[in-house]
């Protein structure tokens, strides 16, 4: 037989955490790409939509159509990975807080249990004490009845 478990492997908490960082990191990523490609073809579409003749007047306004598509692709990124990580911090946030408490409902019940094994142990402790007293009692009679 093999020792394998066929279960699948469940993932931790902080694991789950960690993938759904990962995603939004991702996401990031590829929407600053789509909006960097985004400019890449809006600056490709000016340079071809300029006539021969008006080289010059199309040199002139590209910069500023160019620099204005990347000052926007850049605040676009800048946006998305802000609130990336502005959702990123909530979710280790919750995290962590429901981790805590998590902790400390298992603190409070390793007490309780602790506490009963303990008071159950000292009662078990005391009635065989008592019927231990009682058989050692039990036994002096007997022997001294037996003399």
């Amino acid at each position: 037989m093999s020792d394998k478990s066929t279960q699948p492997v469940e993932k931790g908490f902080f694991e789950k955490v960690k993938e759904t960082i990962e995603e939004f990191w991702e996401g990031t990523k590829d929407t600053a790409e789509d909006v960097k490609d985004a400019a890449e073809d809006t600056i490709d579409d000016i340079k071809r939509s300029a006539p021969v003749k008006k080289i010059a007047a199309a040199v002139k306004s590209s910069p500023k159509k160019t620099a204005a598509a990347v000052t926007k692709a850049k605040t676009a990124a800048t946006k998305v990975k802000k609130e990336a990580v502005a959702k990123a911090k909530e979710v280790t946030t919750k995290a962590k807080k429901e981790a805590s408490e998590i902790k400390a409902k298992a603190t409070t019940k390793a007490k309780a249990v602790t506490e009963k094994a303990k008071k159950e142990v000292a009662d078990n402790k005391k009635s065989v004490a008592s019927k231990t007293a009682k058989a050692a009692t039990a036994v002096k009679k007997k022997a001294v009845a037996a003399k």
